[in-house]
């Protein structure tokens, strides 16, 4: 969830609610018809106040980490306002490194490499990058690889906000031999697992280099699976561009990809199947949070804007 603080035109303030869960909720003593409800949830601050609005307005988000929708309003808040101490470093293991330069320098000398950092790339069999994140070379420890040889597994002290979430892995095993070859492979994974493939697909679509754009023609858009924002995104790419290709992975991403060199282009024409299931997905996920439409409305109307024509079926 996020928690927006607002003055009388803008929010000023916000907090993200990670993995918020309802712990308990009553009627509200004043008005039976609102009510005080408890969250457990890990908080993250992203802005710093500069001075706390003398009337308040809390604006309440829900969805996930690419779009959220509207989740209400409250009078007040309580739980936020506190200093919190920084949240403990978890470390991050490396197995079976063969390390080089600068790495042998930061083995040798541990202490001074804390602010350094490095590059994590991950490579499919061909030794592609299909992947890349940033950790601090600030080395706790390091021994003899369990995988044996001269192979070394190195503790970093901090594995850093880049780090690779749970649901990366199944989805780079996936794409290891290669990029997709076949339509909707996508489509078992969780919101999260299809972020992460998105992720991926914004590596692929640079090799081989892009061709000039392509426009006109009808592309066929396959709905059956788009019951969220990702999703939308990855079958959108499909039908445009082909398995495991990118065109966008959020509004504004897709927004420049209409406006050309991306491979298609407007115009053309969209035939979206089965449409009612996006529609009825997304109904309460707005990109606006002033508009009246849901994202597949955006979507559509944007598409229509940019020269598309879209058959809903």
């Amino acid at each position: 969830m996020c928690v927006e603080v607002w003055d009388d035109e803008k929010p000023v303030q916000w907090w993200t609610l990670v993995d918020a869960v309802v712990v308990a909720h009553q009627p509200h003593p004043a008005d039976p018809a609102r009510y005080d409800i408890v969250l457990g949830a890990g908080v993250r601050n992203e802005e710093s106040f500069f001075e706390l609005p003398a009337a308040p307005r809390f604006e309440l988000f829900a969805g996930t980490t690419v779009a959220a929708a509207s989740a209400g309003r409250c009078s007040a808040v309580d739980g936020l306002f506190g200093t919190r101490a920084d949240p403990a470093p978890v470390p991050l293991e490396l197995i079976g490194c063969e390390p080089a330069e600068p790495l042998l320098a930061a083995l040798r000398r541990p202490r001074r490499s804390e602010r350094d950092w490095a590059h994590l790339l991950v490579l499919d069999r061909r030794g592609a990058v299909m992947a890349s994140r940033t950790v601090g070379l600030s080395i706790t420890g390091a021994r003899p690889s369990v995988l044996g040889g001269a192979l070394v597994d190195i503790t970093l002290t901090d594995g850093g906000d880049d780090r690779p979430s749970p649901a990366a892995r199944p989805v780079w095993a996936q794409w290891y031999q290669g990029p997709p070859a076949e339509p909707n492979l996508w489509a078992p994974y969780d919101s999260q697992g299809r972020a992460e493939w998105l992720d991926l697909t914004t590596r692929a679509w640079r090799a081989p280099a892009p061709q000039p754009d392509r426009s006109g023609g009808e592309h066929h858009l396959d709905g059956r699976f788009i019951t969220d924002v990702p999703g939308l995104h990855c079958a959108i790419g499909e039908a445009l561009l082909g398995p495991g290709r990118y065109y966008g992975r959020e509004w504004n991403a897709f927004k420049d990809c209409l406006g050309g060199g991306f491979g298609v282009a407007p115009p053309f024409a969209l035939t979206w199947h089965d449409s009612e299931i996006a529609r009825r997905a997304l109904a309460d996920v707005v990109e606006d949070p002033q508009g009246r439409l849901s994202y597949f409305e955006e979507i559509v109307q944007l598409l229509e804007r940019r020269g598309v024509t879209v058959l809903l079926r």
